[in-house]
């Protein structure tokens, strides 16, 4: 947790970002019977039978000291999709870095062999010299600011039914483009100092 605490501490610096990665489901469901839209003093309303069409999943890599994000839907999220991902975060969102600190949950995905298993040797062990993987602990995910970036994409883009991921892409990709135009970023305020006193029962007791 101090580990990932230090790395929010940095100062902004174009060459070594510090980016925020993490990913989640999205259902796709499709409405049975037609929505009766709203009207002046009645609101839409909605049946509450549904289909379900399936899952994609969404990808976000989140920079916040400066409000940027990427974002991309796949199909699944297997080593291979993660693989890509991580390979695009280097050689296209931050290429021109030097090395880039990805901080992300300990997903059994989210490891260096995943590039190997995708990528051949060379390939791979490129892809993972640009970066420096920092972890979040076990039950602490929410120390990932990519996680109040995914909570964001939920609450103003997806809060409602979509069935096909062709749509959940176009609805995502202009959710970002907005959200990036604004600049929009999170005001990080947990210190180290705050963990040591609120979180004082996880750290062991030393009697001298």
């Amino acid at each position: 947790m101090e580990q990932v605490l230090d790395v929010y501490k940095r100062p902004y610096d174009e060459k070594y970002p510090v980016v925020c990665m993490d990913e989640s489901p999205k259902q796709l469901i499709r409405e049975t019977r037609e929505s009766i839209e709203a009207k002046p003093g009645r609101v839409k309303r909605v049946d509450y039978e549904y289909e379900r069409c399936g899952t994609c999943n969404i990808f976000m890599a989140s920079e916040p000291l400066i409000g940027q994000r990427y974002v991309k839907v796949t199909e699944r999220k297997t080593k291979k999709d993660w693989a890509i991902f991580v390979k695009q975060i280097s050689d296209e969102y931050y290429r021109s870095a030097d090395r880039i600190t990805l901080v992300m949950d300990n997903l059994n995905t989210h490891q260096p062999g995943s590039l190997y298993e995708v990528f051949k040797p060379a390939e791979a062990k490129r892809i993972w010299d640009r970066f420096e993987f920092v972890y979040t602990p076990k039950h602490g995910s929410w120390l990932n600011m990519a996680e109040i970036e995914l909570n964001v994409l939920q609450g103003q883009c997806l809060s409602r039914r979509i069935d096909k991921i062709d749509k959940v892409k176009k609805e995502i990709k202009a959710w970002e483009e907005s959200r990036n135009n604004k600049k929009a970023r999170i005001d990080w305020q947990f210190k180290t100092k705050n963990a040591r006193i609120k979180l004082k029962r996880l750290y062991p007791s030393i009697h001298v």
